[in-house]
C-alpha cells in the first residue's frame, strides 16, 4: 500500500483518505498515513488500540459511510469467490483466468440487474 501511495503522488495524486480491511490495522502504517495527511478508512480490530485510528477518525460521517461501501463491494467479491468459481483459477495464464473473472463478474452484474428489475416492478 506504501509503494501505491508512493506512485499515487508521482502522478500528482492526493488522496485524502484511504480505506482498507483489518490487515492494514497496524500502528506504523497508520502512523505512516498521518504523517502524508491521509484519514485512514480502515476497518477496526475488536479490541485492539491503535494510535491514529481513534474516535476522530471512527465517529466520523465519512468513516461510517466509507465502512458501509466497503461491505457492498466485499460481498461482490465473496459472491465472486464462491458462487463465481474465482476463488481458485481452473485455467492456465493470466488472459485465461482475467476472462474467467471478466465472465464471472458480467454473470453477477446480470444477477443484479435482474433483482432490481423485480425489485422495481414489485414496488
Amino acid at each position: 500500500a506504501r509503494q501505491l501511495l508512493t506512485r499515487a503522488r508521482r502522478r500528482k495524486m492526493h488522496p485524502k483518505t484511504l480505506g482498507a480491511d483489518k490487515g492494514y490495522h497496524v500502528k506504523d502504517f497508520v502512523a505512516h498515513l498521518r504523517e502524508h495527511r491521509i484519514k485512514p478508512h480502515i476497518a477496526r480490530i475488536d479490541g485492539r488500540q491503535t494510535p491514529g485510528l481513534d474516535r476522530r477518525t471512527t465517529g466520523s460521517d465519512g468513516y461510517k459511510v466509507s465502512q458501509r461501501k466497503r461491505k457492498r463491494i466485499e460481498e461482490i467479491f465473496g459472491w465472486l469467490k464462491t458462487v463465481g468459481g474465482v476463488r481458485k483459477t481452473r485455467f492456465i495464464g493470466q488472459a485465461r483466468t482475467q476472462i474467467a473473472a471478466y465472465l464471472s463478474a458480467a454473470a453477477y452484474n446480470l444477477l443484479r440487474i435482474a433483482k432490481m428489475q423485480t425489485a422495481g416492478s414489485a414496488a
